[in-house]
């Protein structure tokens, strides 16, 4: 090991995790005039932050657990986030039916409160009390983008027409979408072309404290090659693996722990014709989504499981995929089978361990550690959510400060993200001018596009004037000009890269294609790396 390791890069702050939470902390670090590093041991987004229910929201539910801070801070971001990232977040309408007669086991603070000044309302969320947190909703956050609450009538709202017949009445609220792998991936890019240095692929093996600041040994986990770096201050933002990095990597004697809370969620063919999403509430005291999702399919998720092994992939079991559909047929007039489904995905949510008594009762808010007691600060990241990210930056850079004394302001707030120079409004406008200027793509192609790359589609396409002018046709609208950019610009360097986190086109592509395309990709990276070496 000492053979092949030189010290090769000195860095005011390196963070280990190339996730939502270390590639925010990167990029408002760098912008703030820090010299950042970053190793990711996987992919970008590898993990958690390409497994989430793929929402920008304020967590209508946590106002039952009187998480009033975190739902406010929450949905004041949404807006900020989708003004700075129009392309991959978009405004979106959500119907949550309502009945009398529905039930649910709740030990939530609220549930508790309302058993005991009302009895006669055990068990019940009854309308009133919807419609009062959907007021808070409403104005917790200085909403001025997105629209207010209403109240739909479903026997003659579109809305009602996939629903079973015995629901007359439903809420309709606004939150947002996002693209959550893109969103990581477009934070790496801006923190890069901001000067930090983000190493995918790159695995820490151990990191020491060394006089007043941090020795750390990188391995390239596709060479084997080997350096150490410097750093003054550490950033833990190992998500799933923070707890992990404490014991084995930084052997530091923090307390604080992470509860691995498995997130499932299953995809099926379009269910209904609209673009709105369905928030359904269970008689078990949780909630689910069902949500438009890539064009022609149906997201639903998530459940909320115990995971006891962050190195162990997870899947949706086959017990909770059957349980998001009896769920989700609780409510839909079409009864889903185990058939529908076309693809299910897993992701474990790293939650700060404060010894709640169910993964659904653990709370979704953040917490950060500063640990100074042996020399070299590192600072310790547990929780959050991906729609508190930059503010979770902001307080991680607050904790940062006093050891950078002229450390630089807040500044993220509202600034673009790559591609993402446009308003909010304009959207459509974008979709419609790409197809306009490249009309051999048609309009559900460029949708895609945009809703991907923003202004950044026009570099890619160039002056093509056909498909055959972008290259190699790898199917499904995935194109040779795309992938090259994906590699060039986004960090992807195999298939699975490309097909499920840029972008989500593995659901529609076989594994033919999907090999032929990692194929062609490790071909393509050959030929680069040897014409660099010449």
């Amino acid at each position: 090991m000492a053979d092949q390791s030189e010290t090769s890069a000195q860095y005011d702050l390196f963070v280990i995790g190339g996730g939502i939470n270390g590639c925010g902390i990167a990029r408002d670090a760098q912008g703030r005039g820090l010299k950042v590093g970053l190793a990711e041991m996987h992919d970008l987004a590898s993990a958690t932050s390409s497994a989430s229910t793929k929402l920008f929201h304020g967590g209508l539910r946590y106002l039952e657990y009187f998480e009033v801070r975190l739902v406010r801070e929450s949905l004041i971001e949404r807006e900020t986030l989708l003004r700075a990232m129009p392309h991959i977040s978009w405004p979106m309408r959500f119907v949550l039916p309502f009945h009398p007669s529905m039930r649910f086991e709740n030990a939530t603070p609220t549930s508790r409160l309302l058993n005991t000044v009302m009895p006669w309302m055990k068990g019940r969320r009854p309308s009133w009390l919807i419609r009062f947190g959907l007021f808070m909703y409403d104005n917790l956050g200085g909403r001025k983008i997105l629209p207010g609450t209403e109240t739909l009538d479903l026997h003659d709202a579109p809305e009602g027409k996939p629903l079973k017949d015995k629901f007359r009445k439903a809420f309709e609220y606004s939150d947002c979408w996002v693209q959550d792998s893109r969103l990581v991936v477009l934070n790496a890019r801006d923190a890069e072309a901001r000067g930090a240095d983000i190493l995918t692929r790159t695995k820490v093996r151990v990191a020491e404290r060394g006089g007043d600041g941090w020795r750390i040994e990188l391995e390239d986990r596709e060479t084997g090659a080997t350096r150490t770096v410097t750093a003054k201050m550490l950033v833990n933002a190992g998500g799933p693996w923070a707890g992990d990095i404490i014991r084995t990597k930084i052997r530091s004697n923090a307390t604080e722990s992470v509860r691995l809370v498995r997130g499932s969620h299953i995809v099926c063919r379009k269910l209904y014709d609209h673009d709105k999403c369905y928030f359904f509430q269970g008689t078990d005291g949780r909630i689910i989504f069902a949500i438009p999702y890539e064009q022609d399919f149906t997201l639903i998720g998530t459940t909320d499981s115990e995971q006891d092994d962050p190195d162990v992939r997870p899947e949706c079991t086959p017990e909770e995929r059957d349980y998001l559909l009896d769920f989700a047929n609780n409510y839909f007039e079409r009864t889903l089978t185990a058939d529908d489904v076309v693809w299910s995905y897993s992701g474990v949510r790293p939650l700060y361990d404060e010894g709640a008594s169910s993964a659904t009762a653990a709370t979704r808010d953040y917490t950060l550690k500063v640990d100074d007691s042996a020399g070299a600060p590192v600072l310790n990241i547990f929780g959050g959510k991906i729609t508190t990210y930059r503010r979770l930056a902001e307080s991680a850079l607050e904790k940062i400060a006093p050891h950078f004394s002229d450390l630089g302001g807040p500044w993220t707030a509202g600034v673009t993200l790559p591609g993402g120079d446009f308003e909010v409004s304009e959207a459509r406008a974008k979709i419609d001018k790409l197809a306009a200027d490249y009309p051999f793509l048609g309009p559900k192609r460029a949708e895609r596009l945009i809703r991907h790359y923003g202004t950044e589609s026009w570099e890619f396409l160039g002056s093509a004037t056909s498909d055959s002018d972008l290259g190699r046709d790898f199917g499904h609208g995935l194109t040779e000009a795309e992938v090259r950019w994906l590699m060039r610009r986004e960090y992807a360097r195999s298939a699975e890269d490309v097909v499920f986190r840029r972008t989500r086109l593995g659901i529609r592509m076989d594994q033919s294609e999907i090999a032929a395309l990692d194929t062609w990709m490790q071909d393509a990276r050959r030929e680069a790396q040897a014409a660099a070496a010449q």
